[in-house]
């Protein structure tokens, strides 16, 4: 084990029957390094946030989360982890308020403190003067800075975000880009982003460039252009994600 790891995948592979969505996959995330997880529709993305988030079970490999086996230490491991899911997971008919006040009592945390981290989390996402309306009165890049509040509530060591900025307009999406990329250089916080969004991914990222269940490239952006032989992160994309 190595406790300085955020997030250790080693070796992991899942089938859905005969498919292959993931085969011998293996990579670390330290903490306050940004992840890009790079791939087209279908390349395995969520299946691997599946693994990670427990809602399938590893077939086979390891997952380590701040060094507690995924499997072992089922609780240990999720409890300093934040996610962000694709799908939203918001109560609609619910408050602001109430679906961060329902996330922090699953997390056991006293409403004192509940409520010190909620109104904290809300004005680092301009949303606190908005606590008290319905979350289905939101719109799509509102509700997004609602579940990223949520996530980060319990103050994790890693977040996981997949596909967190699909079908909200270009500067909500600027806005949640941004935001994340501060959070890893201030707060030290582990991120693995599943995106297929070429422009959501800075220079200073650790990039993986996944494709059919398998890692065809990964490390520093600079380091995945050698691989590509490749002057921009689009062109090694494709090159990447063309070849056989």
């Amino acid at each position: 084990m190595n406790a300085l790891l955020a997030l250790r995948v080693d070796d992991v592979s899942y089938a859905f029957g005969k498919k292959i969505a993931l085969d011998r996959v293996s990579f670390d995330i330290a903490p306050g390094e940004c992840t890009m997880l790079l791939g087209p529709n279908g390349a395995g993305k969520t299946t691997l946030f599946s693994l990670i988030t427990r809602l399938y079970d590893t077939g086979e490999g390891r997952i380590q989360i701040n060094a507690y086996d995924l499997r072992k230490n089922t609780g240990k491991a999720l409890a300093s982890m934040g996610v962000v899911f694709q799908q939203p997971t918001l109560d609609l008919d619910l408050s602001v308020l109430q679906n961060l006040k329902y996330h922090a009592a699953l997390h056991g945390i006293s409403r004192k403190i509940a409520k010190q981290r909620i109104e904290v989390e809300l004005k680092r996402q301009n949303m606190l003067e908005r606590a008290q309306e319905k979350v289905r009165f939101l719109n799509g890049g509102h509700r997004r800075r609602v579940e990223m509040a949520r996530a980060l509530l319990h103050q994790p060591d890693i977040l996981l975000l997949d596909e967190p900025t699909v079908g909200l307009d270009v500067p909500s999406r600027q806005g949640i880009v941004r935001y994340v990329h501060d959070l890893c250089e201030e707060k030290g916080i582990a991120v693995l982003w599943a995106t297929h969004l070429i422009d959501e991914v800075f220079d200073s990222d650790h990039l993986i460039i996944l494709h059919k269940g398998t890692i065809r490239a990964e490390g520093p952006v600079d380091h995945v252009l050698k691989i590509a032989n490749s002057d921009s992160v689009r062109t090694a994309f494709q090159r990447l994600t063309q070849a056989n």
